[in-house]
């Protein structure tokens, strides 16, 4: 089973709301969008990080370490009975589609990601179920870089089109889209 996360669980204190209710340039909510996204890809959507905002727009998981930043999100992601492969995708990210998530998911690799700017975009990645361990090592350990996760892991790059990386963090970044 593909199980498809959708990040939900950053306080969004640059935007100043949560993020995953803005409308996207398709009239949508950001998380109504990703979770398409994901269904179209072949993934089943759970919203990772629980957020009263967002109690009645999906089933959810809680993070395997309260306050511990995305990696908690990931390792109970990857840790989710029955996923042998996971999508990670961040809730501010309106313009990801379903063709990026199957390039993604059609490379065979423990983990494979986009990069923006030179680093790896982690929220935008498929990751194997063989993953869990080093990244709850990790977690629990206090190393908490997504970047440093997928460098230990020899993460495989992929290359999508790269406006479609661009993510809405604050006020500015969605008026200029």
């Amino acid at each position: 089973m593909i199980l498809g996360g959708v990040f939900v669980g950053g306080a969004s204190r640059r935007m100043g709301r949560p993020k995953g209710l803005l409308v996207g340039p398709d009239g949508r909510t950001l998380i109504a969008r990703a979770q398409r996204a994901l269904r179209d890809a072949g993934a089943e959507p759970v919203l990772v990080g629980r957020r009263p905002e967002y109690a009645a727009l999906g089933p959810a998981i809680d993070d395997a370490l309260p306050d511990a930043g995305p990696l908690a999100g990931l390792v109970a992601l990857l840790e989710q009975p029955g996923a042998d492969r996971v999508i990670a995708l961040a809730c501010d990210m309106p313009f990801v589609t379903a063709d990026d998530l199957r390039a993604l998911l059609a490379v065979d690799a423990r983990v494979v990601a986009p990069r923006r700017d030179g680093r790896w975009e982690p929220l935008c990645a498929v990751y194997s179920s063989h993953v869990a361990p080093i990244a709850r090592e990790r977690l629990e350990a206090g190393r908490r870089s997504l970047q440093g996760l997928l460098d230990a892991v020899g993460a495989t790059e992929a290359a999508l089109d790269p406006d479609h990386l661009n993510d809405w963090d604050a006020p500015e970044d969605v008026s200029a889209s």
